[in-house]
């Protein structure tokens, strides 16, 4: 015989399974009849008698709270059925055993109604199709005729920018500094600035743009990106002198999209 505290152990145990089988078939929309609900009853009559505080009374109450509601599903589902004119698929297939083809083609008959017609294909439709792919060169011959050039991607410098007539040297090193000393400007008492909140501006168009310079910041030295990737913080940090990595450490490339819903979901952010 199991000691007192050893079977109110399994009397909780088994309380706690009942009401999560009860919570599972309400939650999942299972077949309530899935449930035996004699043998819930009963493995509580078992365990009553043991129960005396206050929690063990509680626990008691809400499994049998669960067993009701499943008892009410139960009757949900006769009633579903009873209405909807339900008849079990094992009675129909037992029914369709005792038929012969002839009556089932009959019943077949009797119920079918199409809404649509096929037309089937002619002769001459076949003839013509079999002599249009009979016609057509085999498949390694057509793929010679699709010419297609393959490019590598690359990455482009300033330099070369400049020197391809994409960008006025002199005018781009000016902007670049003014935006440099703006950054500065702006950086909060921690000497950094939310990166969404600098190269926002009130025109997606005016934002990209801003972000590509802020991009040449970085590379160049002139600033640096502190990130959080928990929080997902993302901040620009400016120096107050332009410090060159180039040569001395492996640069690591940060991509960070700026893409036309982002930008509006910070619009909407600053507007709250």
């Amino acid at each position: 015989m199991p000691s007192t505290s050893r079977k109110k152990r399994l009397g909780r145990e088994e309380l706690q399974g009942i009401v999560e089988l009860c919570e599972s078939i309400e939650d999942k929309g299972l077949n309530p009849f899935l449930v035996d609900i004699e043998d819930l009853v009963a493995i509580m009559r078992e365990y009553f008698k043991e129960w005396e505080k206050p929690d063990e009374l509680i626990l008691d109450a809400e499994a049998l709270n669960r067993i009701s509601t499943i008892i009410k599903l139960q009757s949900e589902w006769v009633k579903h059925r009873a209405t909807s004119l339900y008849t079990d698929p094992f009675l129909i297939e037992d029914k369709l055993r005792t038929l012969n083809v002839q009556e089932i083609v009959e019943v077949f008959m009797k119920t079918w109604h199409p809404i649509v017609e096929l037309e089937q294909i002619s002769i001459h439709g076949l003839d013509e199709s079999l002599k249009y792919w009979e016609s057509l060169p085999p498949l390694d011959e057509r793929w010679k005729n699709i010419g297609f050039q393959e490019w590598e991607t690359g990455t482009v410098t300033l330099k070369e920018m400049v020197k391809q007539g994409l960008l006025a040297d002199e005018a781009f090193s000016e902007r670049l500094e003014n935006f440099w000393e703006e950054l500065k400007g702006d950086a909060g008492d921690d000497g950094k600035i939310d990166y969404w909140n600098f190269i926002g501006a009130e025109t997606y168009k005016e934002t990209v743009d801003r972000a590509y310079l802020t991009s040449f910041l970085v590379t160049y030295g002139y600033a640096t990106l502190e990130i959080h990737p928990l929080e997902e913080d993302i901040f620009v940090k400016p120096y107050q002198k332009p410090v060159s990595s180039l040569g001395k450490e492996q640069l690591v490339s940060v991509p960070i999209p700026v893409s036309y819903e982002e930008w509006l979901r910070w619009r909407e952010s600053r507007e709250v």
